[in-house]
């Protein structure tokens, strides 16, 4: 934990509410997102109990599984499941657009993608496991099941593989988000209650933070968010009205038990339900920050590939290979590195640890040539100087290169330090001519911040080696086999 984040949790405690850790909100928010609150059978990894989907407050789905071992039940259920999410993804296939890459080629993409919120990463593992548990499924010969079962087991497999990319927001947790943009006053592992995380930043009239977080530890008033249930429940309710479908000896009374449990079910899942939807709210009133809405062109890039992967009918591996878990790596590790760029040039608040931790500065230009012309070269460069003082712990180094917080296309390189500050001579974001453009350089007075690293993300190709050059351990070809002395005589003697 930095020192900001562990003064601003101590500021939570003593003000009895969570305090803002960020002036903008770094995740897109979809306009019709799909909130999904999973239940599963305790001791069982992918054995579902209920879940409560749908796209807005008031029209909410509860799908149940009466009897979670029961591999029918199961299946039914998915079917059921499939029937909510499937027509929720085709809805965003219908708008699309053409481009053209670079290489000249036609492809298209989706205007919109969807978004599917759980309340916290255990619910993304789950809607994963449970998808892969499915999408290799048979729709024919023996034992067939209805396409749109393996169907909804690829997206969710997708889903849960594209929530594990730095940046993405298709299936974001709630926990998480929340926790990205507040800071309660209550330690990280608790905050994966979203119960009691949203007590402290949003408590009830009348209770400060920590009294609002003890309530929701209480499993009668707030159940828990899943996929886990509370043992109490398990124990007194879920197990007797289980077993009470078990032992019903007919059709009335498999509904009548069946009733019984979707309505006990219900009142675990819609106390999160509120607070799901509750939380979408606050997050609503932040104002996005700038370099959310490429992030979120990715994640359309990434929706439009795959669904155009599933119409063509490429099958989804069950794993990936050396190469491309090493390449999956690779992009994730840069995805990260961008990721925590942009939104520290998006939000001063997140700026701060870096000027704390020395990565970057702001200061106040003292003086300015604007004007001044690099002859060094065959042709004359605008390269103005800017000398810059700061009050920040920020240890600048002659021939080093800032990135502008302000112009984030603006570059400057320490040309001098002295006792005074330093001064950077200043390269692009100012035009293509040998004057300025107006408002492209600093004048004297302005305030600037400067940073050790770009908010742009890698898109160059990854320096792999190519199939028939990596070893066959990493999935290039096997060896060609080449018989041995001792190889040829035994050969000879089996031929005799």
């Amino acid at each position: 934990m930095s020192v900001l984040a562990a003064l601003a949790k101590a500021e939570a405690v003593r003000a009895g509410r969570a305090q803002a850790t960020a002036a903008v909100r770094h995740l897109h928010l979809a306009e019709r997102p799909l909130v999904a609150i999973p239940l599963r059978l305790a001791g069982e990894a992918a054995a579902p109990v209920a879940i409560m989907i749908g796209t807005s407050p008031g029209d909410q789905n509860v799908l149940t599984v009466p009897q979670p071992r029961d591999r029918v039940l199961r299946l039914r259920f998915i079917e059921q499941l499939a029937d909510v999410v499937l027509p929720y993804l085709s809805s965003f296939l219908v708008d699309t657009e053409e481009l053209t890459s670079k290489a000249g080629e036609t492809y298209t993409r989706c205007l919109d993608a969807p978004q599917m919120w759980t309340p916290n990463p255990g619910g993304v593992n789950f809607l994963k496991l449970l998808g892969r548990s499915v999408r290799f499924h048979r729709v024919d010969g023996d034992n067939p099941v209805p396409a749109s079962i393996p169907l909804l087991g690829r997206w969710l497999t997708w889903f849960g593989d594209r929530a594990e990319h730095p940046g993405s927001a298709v299936l974001p947790a709630m926990t998480a988000a929340l926790a990205g943009h507040w800071a309660s006053g209550q330690s990280s592992l608790e905050d994966g209650n979203l119960a009691a995380l949203l007590g402290w930043i949003d408590p009830p009239v009348g209770l400060t933070g920590a009294e609002a977080a003890a309530l929701a530890e209480d499993p009668l008033l707030c159940p828990p968010a899943g996929p886990a249930t509370d043992p109490g429940f398990d124990n007194e309710e879920l197990a007797p009205l289980i077993a009470a479908y078990n032992d019903a000896l007919d059709d009335s009374a498999r509904s009548v038990a069946a009733e019984r449990l979707e309505r006990s079910l219900r009142g675990q899942l819609e106390p999160t339900w509120q607070l799901m939807w509750r939380s979408i709210e606050l997050l609503a009133a932040l104002p996005e920050g700038a370099s959310v809405e490429d992030r979120w062109t990715a994640d359309r890039g990434a929706f439009s590939r795959f669904a155009a992967d599933v119409a063509e009918g490429i099958p989804q591996a069950r794993r990936d290979s050396a190469v491309p878990a090493v390449r999956r790596l690779l992009e994730r590790e840069r995805a990260l590195e961008a990721l925590q760029a942009q939104c520290a040039f998006d939000d001063p608040l997140l700026m701060l640890e870096h000027r704390v931790s020395g990565a970057a500065f702001r200061g106040t230009v003292v003086h300015c040539e604007p004007e001044r012309l690099d002859r060094s070269g065959a042709r004359p460069k605008l390269r103005p100087h800017i000398h810059i003082r700061t009050t920040d712990p920020f240890v600048a180094a002659v021939g080093e290169e800032l990135t502008c917080v302000e112009r984030p296309k603006q570059t400057g390189h320490v040309v001098e330090v002295d006792s005074d500050g330093f001064v950077l001579e200043l390269s692009g974001g100012m035009g293509r001519k040998l004057v300025a453009d107006p408002g492209s350089v600093p004048e004297e007075g302005d305030e600037l911040g400067f940073a050790r690293f770009k908010p742009t993300p890698f898109n160059g190709m990854l320096n792999l080696p190519a199939r028939e050059e990596t070893p066959w351990t990493h999935g290039g070809p096997p060896p060609e086999w080449v018989p041995t002395e001792d190889d040829e005589e035994e050969l000879s003697d089996h031929a005799g």
